[in-house]
Order: structure tokens, then sequence, then C-alpha cells
């Protein structure tokens, strides 16, 4: 058995520590085997810990529950996939309170190169049913991956309309893997487990309490590069949803609807309130985000132009060369930099002329 992953799972049940006292830890020990074997005097040392979590840490003891979920994992041929294993969501290193600890079962890729998350009503009209198909109908031409919740409702029609484009679709489940809720959901998880995947942060037995939704809905939002609202109520996971993805930074897009119309209430709100823009089509989020763009002719500039560039920058300007374009994330990914400092370097490059800012808070070479 791995003995890594023991301590990693150990890690996300140990009482007091929580995503972002987890990450604090593995940023300062290097991995989950390391904090259980520091002593507590320097666990209690670590900003944000102190005496109580570094006792809990030392005094965990239920490893062998840890052993019978990974028993579990190959059983069921799920993979466990940590916060340092190169299969985690990239997109996801950037949210402060995102899982050490993510539970795969699927063939698709987590760092596809275009993520769309869907949610919406679970009571939605024919008029969001109609919406939402023919969204997904649209973007089929894009490479997209589509993301939802497997809740009742929009999330579904957004399952099934991915499936039927044959665009991978990745459900994001408030529960364990060992059940499928809603039940009736069951025949086309199996699908998207063949064509995309189900991916959680709950190990098995978890039930899909009520609680469990809002910490889920913060994947959905994380995982993304682009949040759309297709239908939804004054209140609601949805937009909770869309709330955290702006907490994020992250591109929240809705379509809108009647004024009247109590189904469309949210969507109408969070445009009225520039917590989303407004679209009517797939071709608007494909243009907002910047997909369209064929790539440039142009020859590249010749390097005497770089000579007063920092390797810093010049590391980014190799990686926009090599890419053509991309977005703040994967640039953070590729080139080891932090977040902070790759935004400063974006905007010196861009009042120098160097790159170009793109809608969808992407960037390119000029």
């Amino acid at each position: 058995m791995n003995n890594d992953l023991i301590f990693q799972v150990a890690l996300t049940r140990i009482p007091h520590i929580g995503h972002v006292h987890a990450k604090t830890l593995i940023s300062i020990f290097g991995t989950a085997e390391a904090i259980f074997k520091t002593p507590k005097n320097k666990l209690e040392k670590v900003d944000g810990i102190g005496h109580i979590r570094a006792s809990s840490i030392k005094s965990f003891s239920d490893f062998k529950n840890c052993e019978k979920e990974i028993h579990f994992t190959e059983k069921h041929h799920i993979k466990p996939i940590f916060i340092s294993d190169i299969e985690y969501p990239k997109r996801l290193l950037n949210c402060y309170d995102s899982p050490v600890l993510l539970y795969f079962k699927g063939n698709a890729s987590l760092n596809n190169t275009r993520f769309v998350s869907i949610v919406g009503t679970r009571t939605n009209t024919e008029y969001g049913k109609n919406i939402c198909e023919q969204f997904i109908d649209e973007l089929k031409a894009y490479n997209t991956s589509i993301i939802s919740g497997l809740a009742y409702g929009i999330d579904t029609i957004a399952h099934k309309s991915a499936l039927k484009n044959n665009l991978p679709t990745i459900g994001i489940l408030a529960h364990g893997l060992d059940r499928i809720y809603p039940y009736s959901n069951k025949g086309m998880a199996k699908q998207m487990i063949e064509y995309g995947g189900l991916l959680t942060e709950y190990p098995s037995g978890t039930n899909p309490d009520k609680q469990n939704f809002p910490e889920r809905n913060r994947i959905t939002a994380g995982i993304c590069d682009a949040l759309v609202v297709i239908e939804t109520g004054k209140s609601g996971g949805s937009l909770i949803t869309a709330e955290i993805a702006n907490s994020y930074n992250k591109d929240v897009f809705a379509f809108p609807g009647r004024i009247n119309d109590a189904k469309s209430e949210g969507c109408n709100r969070l445009i009225k309130n520039n917590k989303a823009c407004l679209i009517s089509s797939a071709e608007d989020l494909v243009n907002l985000m910047g997909w369209n763009e064929k790539k440039s002719n142009q020859i590249p500039k010749q390097q005497t132009l770089f000579n007063d560039l920092n390797n810093d920058e010049l590391v980014l300007m190799k990686l926009l060369a090599e890419v053509n374009e991309a977005d703040i994330d994967t640039l953070t990914f590729k080139s080891g930099l932090s977040h902070s400092s790759i935004a400063v370097i974006l905007l010196t490059l861009e009042m120098n002329g160097l790159i170009k800012s793109l809608p969808g808070k992407r960037y390119k070479s000029v």
C-alpha cells in the first residue's frame, strides 16, 4: 500500500485541521507524512496551528480507517489525487480553500484546455432546458469540458447534453463515491465515468448532507474557466456558486429572463449587479473568453527587444510564445511563479507592449 497516501488521507481526517491549515503545513513541511512526524513544538510554531491543532495532529491514530478507504478506492477504480500530484486540477491551486485531497472516478483530464461550469435551478422551465441544450450544442466545436453538480434540473440537462454532443463532462459530488445522489441519475453517472468522470472531496460513507453542497459548490466554481448560470431564482446554490466564482476572480456569465419570471430572478439580479456578464449564446461566451481567435502568423519579435527583461519576465514570454495564448492559472502552473508575482509581471509586459490582454483573463504575445 502507498505509504504516502495513508498519511494524505489521514491529513483530511484530523480534527480542527481544515483545508487552509493543511495547505499551510504542506507548504512548510513538504509532505503529509512529514507533518505527522514533525515534533509537536515545531508544529505549534506554525502560523494558525498552535497548541490545540498541533495536539490533534500528534494524537491522531485512526490510520486503520484510512487504510480501509484506500482499499475501497482500489477496489472501485477510484483515483485519490493529492494537491501535489500532477493530476490535481491546476485551476483549483489558486483557490485558497481548495481541498488537499480529491477522489476521482473517470477517464477525463481534470486539466483540459477549457472548462465551463454550468449551474441552475433544480426545477427548470422549458425555457431553461432549451437554453442549456442549445448552449452546449454550440460549444461542441471548442473542445470544452462541461462541469456541473449532477443535481436535478439544469445540472442533469447539462450533463446529458454534453454526453449527447460527445463532450467530456464531470460531476462534482457532495458525497462519497459509494453512492449516487439523486439515485435517478445513476445510469447517467455510469456514462459520465466512461466519457468524463465524477469528482468529490468526500470519502466513502459520506451522505449528501445539506452542509456539503455549499462546499461542493466551491469546487464547481474553482475548477472552471467560466461559470455560466442558466436559470435560477432569487436564492439557492447557483447564486452561492456565482458568488464564490467571483471571489476566485473567475469569469461569470448568466442568461437573462423575463423581469417577472421568478425562475430567472437570480440571473437577472447577477447581471444587474455586475456580478455576471449577460450572454444569449455560446458565441457570446466564446468571444468574451477569446476562444475563437486564430493563431497569429506574425513574425516573432527579435530577441534584442527582450534584453532588458529579467528572468521571470523571460520565462513568461517564452511560455506565451510556445502556447500562443494562456490564462493566468495556466501561466502560474507552468512557470512555478506565484499568482501575485505573475499578475505584476503581466502588467509590466503589457505596459511595455510585449503582450496583449484578452477577454477571459487571457494573455498572448504580440
